[in-house]
């Protein structure tokens, strides 16, 4: 007997031994096993499903929850319901019409250019159960870049919001000259060559479509193009593959959400994060989503405690102007459990918590086109993800020494890239490979080819260069450090300042523009900035450059400040130097070039005194 107990005493004391030790040296193991089941059992379902004769798609997971919860709310707009039923029929009938009057076969690509709305979703779903592949237009971008978005997806057919045909009379006849077809969501159009949906809509039925024009026996098709800034030039249609839309889809469940919970949507849905993850999890979980036309700090915590939202998605942001609201006694009166999305600083993400409650913030990080995704799980402050020995045998990635003044990565005497030390900052590149496939950008191969590194650590070996500067630390973390390349965020949109410099290129009084972003203190990401050379003829003109800015940039990627230059210094391949450009900042004082900001006022850019410099560093003038 004394034997038996002296055995359970030491299995006892070697089990808490075991724990503490655990507990001491591998604080995370459980938590990050748990996280990790979760990732290979999603992997495991979507490998299962290549070996399948057909796949299922988030389009028949949506068929599924129809079925199964007809009457739950789906989606909540603007204080109207929308069943899971009433986005069924609606995009049935809609199926109907886009097969029988547009006429559209399965494969062809359509364009959709439509605001937040419950009909952007009813047309996806339409233009997707008739076997066409959807491109997403950003509603910000201006009439050269929305063309050449037409060009690069193959899209022969528009589908307009009926708030957004107004800003077609620029291009609509261009359109026409290459053959596109508009089709808005109206009864009536003043625009005789302007097609309308709604009055074909009332007439139709809402019987399903066959659903073999739905259906693909390849999980790697081809089902949405998203478009991204990339690195260099005008926008790219990066290609979005149902395996991508799966993955996707997912990331709410990884995080521990159900279908008890309600998701707010405030992000544009044109973009990879509110269409894949926020509409594409809650279909998968079966849940209810609030969607807003577009956020409103006003109006986010009332949002949320009138509909019980749990969950919501946000940029870094989106969250500063949350706690740049007046404070008031209901900031922690809400049912708010998670927020999920990117770009949280960590000075936000503290004030964030403090005054809003104990709120799991899940940073997600990864490009719509990429083929490397972090999951901050754990939800410690700071990190976009957290990795371990698991992580690196299910996902190839490494940190490589980056250059900043040559903007290039360090290259040793074999020309191979060099990896950092563990807790060091480097250029973050992604493998390719058959469990991490890149599928790149529509259109030109070229395109594709230039977000690869080749030959990086042996020959033939292919890496996705993400162009962002990360480090890792000793306990698995990672943290987003900046940026590289001809890429910066501002306002939530990538910025792709060859896009910027070849349209103030057009501005008659410049010779040379080099753009960059500028950080300010207390914003997120980088505003723009223009160091520019005047012709020698001619003068700076800041009312003509202002118009110029207005008529043919989106808002974002306006440059805010303009710095004039008599040369351009250039790097050693014959680029624009910028990162002596990013670190002088614009500050008057400090700078003898001349130096002038928007004003939208003025409607113009006007000279940046020391006044209106301090303005902007204190808060005080709105950007």
């Amino acid at each position: 007997m004394s034997c038996s107990l002296g055995w359970l005493w030491t299995l006892a004391a070697g089990l808490l031994s075991a724990h503490v030790l655990q507990k001491l040296c591998f604080p995370y193991f459980w938590t990050d096993v748990l996280f990790l089941w979760k990732v290979v059992r999603c992997g495991a379902n979507l490998e299962l499903s290549k070996l399948k004769s057909s796949v299922r798609t988030v389009l028949d997971r949506f068929v599924e929850q129809a079925r199964r919860v007809p009457d739950k709310p789906f989606v909540v707009y603007e204080g109207t319901v929308h069943t899971y039923r009433d986005v069924e029929r609606r995009s049935d009938r809609l199926a109907g019409v886009f097969l029988h009057r547009v006429r559209l076969k399965k494969g062809e690509c359509v364009a959709l250019l439509m605001n937040n709305e419950p009909d952007f979703l009813c047309v996806w779903f339409g233009l997707a159960k008739v076997g066409c592949s959807v491109a997403f237009l950003n509603t910000n971008i201006k009439s050269k870049s929305l063309l050449h978005c037409f060009h690069c997806c193959g899209a022969k057919t528009l589908i307009v919001g009926s708030d957004l045909v107004d800003s077609l009379d620029g291009i609509l006849p261009s359109l026409l000259e290459d053959n596109i077809q508009v089709w808005a969501m109206r009864s009536h159009s003043e625009h005789t060559m302007v097609h309308t949906l709604l009055d074909k809509l009332e007439a139709a039925s809402d019987q399903p479509v066959p659903a073999v024009l739905r259906a693909t026996n390849c999980i790697k098709t081809p089902n949405l193009y998203i478009f991204t800034s990339g690195t260099t030039g005008l926008p790219k249609a990066a290609v979005i593959t149902h395996l991508q839309s799966l993955k996707a889809a997912a990331g709410f469940w990884a995080f521990g959400a159900t279908e008890d919970d309600v998701i707010y949507i405030p992000l544009p849905l044109y973009h990879s994060a509110a269409s894949l993850i926020g509409i594409g999890g809650t279909i998968e979980l079966g849940a209810t989503c609030v969607l807003k036309k577009k956020f409103s700090a006003s109006q986010f915590w009332p949002d949320c405690r009138k509909h019980k939202v749990t969950i919501f998605q946000y940029i870094g942001e989106l969250c500063r102007y949350l706690c740049n609201q007046p404070k008031t006694e209901l900031d922690k009166d809400h049912k708010v459990k998670m927020g999920v999305g990117n770009g949280l600083r960590q000075d936000v993400w503290r004030e964030f918590l403090s005054r809003f409650g104990n709120i799991r913030m899940c940073e997600v990080y990864g490009s719509t086109e990429g083929n490397l995704c972090f999951l901050n799980h754990m939800g410690k402050i700071g990190t976009v993800g957290r990795s371990n020995f698991l992580y690196r045998l299910l996902f190839k990635y490494d940190l490589v020494k980056f250059d900043m003044v040559k903007d290039e990565p360090v290259k040793d005497e074999n020309g191979f890239c060099q990896r950092v030390k563990r807790g060091e900052t480097g250029l973050l590149l992604s493998k390719v490979c058959a469990t991490s496939p890149f599928f790149g950008y529509a259109g030109s191969k070229q395109l594709t080819e230039k977000k690869l590194m080749r030959d990086v650590f042996v020959k033939g070996d292919a890496y996705f260069n993400t162009g962002d500067l990360m480090a890792e630390d000793h306990e698995g973390f990672i943290c987003f450090k900046d940026r590289v390349g001809d890429t910066f965020r501002w306002k939530g949109e990538n910025v792709a300042t060859t896009e910027v410099t070849e349209i103030l290129g057009l501005v008659d009084f410049i010779q040379e523009v080099n753009v960059y972003g500028v950080e300010i203190p207390g914003h997120e990401g980088r505003a723009g900035m223009a160091a520019l050379i005047v012709r020698p003829d001619l003068s700076f003109d800041g009312e003509k450059l202002f118009e110029h800015a207005v008529r043919d940039l989106p808002a974002y990627a306006r440059p805010l400040f303009i710095r004039l230059q008599e040369v351009m210094e250039m790097t050693s391949t014959f680029k624009h130097q910028k990162y002596q450009l990013v670190q002088s900042g614009f500050n008057p004082s400090t700078l003898s070039d001349r130096l002038y900001v928007l004003d939208y006022q003025q409607k113009s850019y006007v000279p940046l005194t020391d006044q209106i410099y301090q303005s902007i560093i204190r808060g005080e003038r709105k950007l």
